[in-house]
């Protein structure tokens, strides 16, 4: 094995995938993933094959220096620009319910990691009160803890680091009987992101997409595509890297789960050894415990949790406070620290919700030594689902 390239201490070792829906690059933490990382068995070990690497690979696996590089895609090489260093600065697109009290927790929880926030939305009286409202939030004596709020125009709205995609439209209202409120939103929502796909890809954006608007995870393979796309509706490969793009849907789903695994003690392993795989609503799956895992306990859980923003519907309000601080702010400033948390990244050709971190060798899912065969199939069938979306 000497296909790679070694550059400022990193070892980029170089794989032929496929140059549209394969990943872009990702760390390696398995030495199997250089044979086979870009589909689903790159988060179990047992499902990985044996490869025997060189004292060089084995020792830059081993120090976490190791990155995957998809040689097949257009661009290849921006995978080995070196990571920005310091505080981000965040733009938030929209400044509805799940907008506005993203902004809040980035606000107030944020300042270790974020240099400053723009925000933009069609509404200028809503961006006006944000800036207004949020630029009299601050400590006594200490006026620098919080990051600053601003507002900011269509045309400098990638001039940032990260940008939130919380823009949506036509969400059905509460008592609509709308069963399928994220899927309800797809077609809509797509509209938007291809807009705004193509201006990332005009100004050559380099930073981070955080989908959040819903359905989350289709909507991020949707700003992935349609930003690689030329005027012409032509696959080049010159937009968004697959990897720039993460959806911000399962933390919710994460925490809902937690929620009632605290209030029923048949699904108290979840707090200690669970975990959630797969998209923001259909095709979720709960594993109620990785080292004890209970089919019929995982379905129970599951089922509880895709149905929460039922239950808040039928108190008769929106279910939007616990997805903008769980999934949206709270995930995003673990994502800016580098530390685990739960998101869809780039795997066999959808966005596959996982625990995950960016490191500087790039995205590292969480590698799993053994997934119960009936809960890697329940990952199989999300992926499947997603694909017939998008």
């Amino acid at each position: 094995m000497n296909d790679y390239i070694e550059q400022d201490g990193r070892i980029f070792y170089l794989v032929d995938g496929d140059p549209v829906l394969g990943r872009g690059s990702f760390k390696a933490t398995c030495a199997g993933q250089l044979a086979d990382g870009q589909g689903l068995n790159t988060l179990d070990a047992s499902r990985l094959p044996k490869v025997k690497l060189d004292e060089k690979l084995g020792a830059a696996l081993a120090e976490g220096r190791l990155t995957v590089v998809n040689r097949s895609r257009a661009g290849w090489e921006r995978c080995m620009e070196p990571p920005k260093q310091g505080k981000k600065r965040v733009h938030i697109l929209a400044l509805g319910d799940v907008g506005s009290t993203l902004l809040t927790g980035l606000k107030l929880l944020g300042g270790d990691v974020i240099s400053s926030i723009g925000v933009c939305d069609v509404s200028e009286q809503l961006t006006a009160r944000w800036e207004f409202e949020m630029g009299q939030v601050s400590l006594p004596w200490d006026y620098g803890t919080f990051p600053e709020v601003e507002v900011v125009d269509a045309a400098r709205l990638f001039d940032c680091d990260v940008l939130v995609f919380v823009a949506s439209r036509g969400i059905p209202p509460v008592g609509s009987g709308v069963r399928d409120v994220r899927m309800a939103q797809y077609e809509s929502n797509a509209a938007i992101v291809r807009h705004y796909a193509r201006m990332a890809r005009e100004k050559r954006f380099r930073g981070l997409w955080a989908a959040v608007s819903d359905p989350v995870d289709p909507l991020a393979k949707t700003a992935y595509l349609e930003s690689n796309r030329d005027e012409n509706g032509n696959w080049d490969g010159r937009g968004l890297l697959p990897e720039q793009v993460q959806g911000f849907g399962l933390g919710v789903m994460n925490a809902r789960a937690a929620y009632y695994a605290k209030r029923d003690a048949r699904f108290a392993s979840f707090l200690t050894d669970g975990r959630a795989f797969g998209p923001h609503g259909t095709g979720l799956w709960i594993a109620n415990s990785l080292s004890d895992y209970d089919e019929d306990l995982s379905a129970a859980l599951t089922e509880r949790t895709v149905t929460a923003n039922l239950k808040m519907r039928e108190l008769g309000f929106k279910p939007y406070v616990a997805p903008a601080l769980s999934s949206g702010a709270l995930s995003l400033l673990l994502t800016l620290r580098g530390a685990w948390h739960c998101g869809s990244v780039f795997l066999d050709g959808v966005y596959m919700g996982c625990k995950n971190r960016y490191t500087p060798a790039g995205v590292e899912t969480e590698l799993l030594p053994a997934v119960p065969d009936a809960l890697f199939a329940h990952i199989e069938d999300a992926a499947r689902i997603l694909r017939e979306i998008v």
